[in-house]
């Protein structure tokens, strides 16, 4: 997807929460704030984004999101264990209807055998309704495989 691609994307994001009256926040990890520098590139952004929050470290997860020490513990940051937690976290901490959240090993190294590079999970949820994730296995370099992630962190809001 080029450029100009993923900003049609986040224009289409944003009509489909104008289309609601809603707001989106996000928490990022591995993409390290590009959901959300892609969102608040979009002219008109600032009617449907509300903020977000780049919780690289395992502490930043619990200090700003209250990801539980246990889940990371249990599952790991790069769970959907976890990035359930951060959506619940986002909407705690923000006043966005709908939140994303995106956690993974984007490489080169970092990878393991349970947790190969690539391995990226995502959750999404709605303030007092679905909360869903998933786990998706992408292939390429860290750029690449960063960049499908923001994708499909914003294409899977609207599924």
């Amino acid at each position: 997807m080029s450029d100009d691609e993923l900003h049609a994307l986040s224009r289409r994001v944003g009509d489909w929460l104008a289309a609601r009256g809603a707001t989106l926040a996000c928490a990022e990890s591995c993409t390290g704030g590009w959901v959300a520098e892609t969102v608040t590139a979009t002219a008109g952004s600032s009617g449907w984004f509300d903020r977000g929050f780049v919780t690289y470290s395992n502490e930043a997860k619990q200090e700003l999101l209250g990801v539980a020490a246990a889940t990371l513990a249990r599952h790991g940051a790069v769970s959907e264990e976890t990035v359930r937690e951060m959506v619940a976290g986002t909407l705690v901490h923000s006043r966005a209807r709908f939140a994303l959240a995106v956690s993974g090993v984007a490489g080169p190294g970092g990878g393991t055998a349970a947790k190969p590079v690539g391995m990226v999970c995502f959750a999404w949820g709605e303030r007092d309704g679905e909360l869903r994730s998933e786990t998706v296995h992408f292939d390429g370099d860290r750029t690449g495989i960063r960049r499908q992630a923001v994708i499909r962190a914003l294409a899977g809001l609207m599924t």
